[in-house]
């Protein structure tokens, strides 16, 4: 038996790691400016984070949720805490698709309602209805067709009323920035009017924070910049910093009951040693004003750079060019040895690196991009 094929993968194999580098077995290091899709948040191997899930393994790693976990409201109180929700209520999963598939079936209950509405180029995950709000068909089965999704443009307030109107709608679905699209804002007032829409028509408001969120942008999560609060908000990745673990934010108006949602691995108590590892760092470290201030430094030095546009905010930054960037990322992997991501868009580079990184780590990037488009433009 081998793995099945799923991603292209990079000529490197990591063997180690240590806050925003990686080494290979022939003990080359690597600058992460990827971590992993976004998911190392605190770095590689942080000590405080290692210590606690040595320490929770070598008492209890995992009972069942039939049993009481104190971890599970210890981690609850501290992100309520963190992320300015302190009267919202916490669910847990494994990853990012499960929070969405929860997060859009507390909708449905909550409204008896089934519609959902999506943006075009958005991304939610792979599993059947975290699929079926995911704008790309070549991704979902036959199986994953029959979802009641209707597609709106990022950012269209006129698209978002006109779908609303008049309809059987649960939920709407906003990243809150597009990731994997290729790094795109919204403007502000679009998610203040997706809040009073809305409301005003019976649905809720889930935002997708699962690749923006956890001070990735400046801010604990991307929507805090209009000022908005969502019905549910759903967030993975950084949250565990390597371990699976997501999790779906949920308003008090939002009721549960025995039997409602249900999950077997998710918030065990080795994965609650994680998350809240993570968030003890972030908040002792001010990761998320270091994601702010380092990121508008790294914007700056490469708007000095013949790049055609520069989007997003704090670490999460894609840079978009008139050609395919294939060859660009493969010269900064191999000629200075740093991983960086693609986007749906082929002309566009993406940067989601560990919330740890420096202004010198920065400047090397920058150094190395502007040595590799020169050559690129001189051959």
């Amino acid at each position: 038996m081998k793995p099945f094929d799923v991603y292209p993968l990079l000529p490197v194999t990591p063997v180690r790691a240590k806050g925003c580098y990686l080494w290979d077995e022939t003990g080359s290091r690597y600058l992460d400016l990827y971590g992993g899709h976004a998911v190392i948040s605190i770095g590689h191997a942080h000590k405080a984070y290692v210590r606690a899930l040595n320490a929770q393994t070598g008492s209890l790693g995992f009972y069942s949720n039939s049993v009481q976990n104190p971890l599970q409201k210890e981690l609850a109180a501290k992100l309520g805490q963190m992320s300015g929700y302190p009267d919202y209520q916490l669910f847990l999963v494994n990853s990012g698709a499960e929070a969405i598939e929860n997060a859009v079936k507390l909708a449905s209950f909550h409204t008896g309602k089934k519609k959902v509405i999506a943006c075009k180029n958005g991304f939610h995950g792979r599993t059947s209805l975290a699929l079926g709000l995911t704008d790309n068909p070549g991704l979902r089965a036959p199986v994953n067709q029959g979802h009641d999704v209707e597609f709106i443009a990022y950012g269209d307030t006129a698209g978002l009323e006109k779908a609303l109107a008049g309809k059987d709608v649960a939920a709407v679905v906003l990243e809150g920035i597009q990731g994997i699209a290729g790094v795109y804002e919204a403007p502000e007032a679009f998610f203040q009017a997706a809040q009073d829409l809305t409301k005003a028509h019976g649905a809720l408001l889930i935002m997708d924070e699962i690749q923006s969120g956890y001070g990735r942008t400046g801010r604990f999560f991307a929507h805090q910049q209009a000022g908005i609060a969502p019905d549910l908000i759903t967030v993975a990745k950084g949250m565990g910093n390597g371990f699976p673990l997501g999790g779906v934010l949920i308003s008090p108006e939002i009721k549960s009951r025995h039997g409602l949602l249900g999950t077997t691995f998710g918030g065990t108590h080795l994965a609650c040693a994680a998350g809240l590892a993570v968030l003890n760092v972030l908040e002792a470290e001010n990761l998320a004003d270091n994601s702010r201030v380092v990121g508008e430094f790294l914007s700056g030095k490469l708007r000095k750079l013949p790049v055609r546009e520069i989007r997003g905010r704090g670490l999460m930054i894609g840079l978009s060019f008139d050609y395919p960037v294939k060859e660009l990322r493969q010269r900064l992997l191999q000629d200075f040895r740093i991983f960086t991501g693609t986007a749906t868009d082929p002309r566009v580079l993406r940067l989601l690196p560990p919330l740890c990184l420096n202004r010198e780590q920065a400047a090397y990037f920058v150094r190395s991009l502007k040595t590799v488009l020169t050559e690129i433009k001189s051959t």
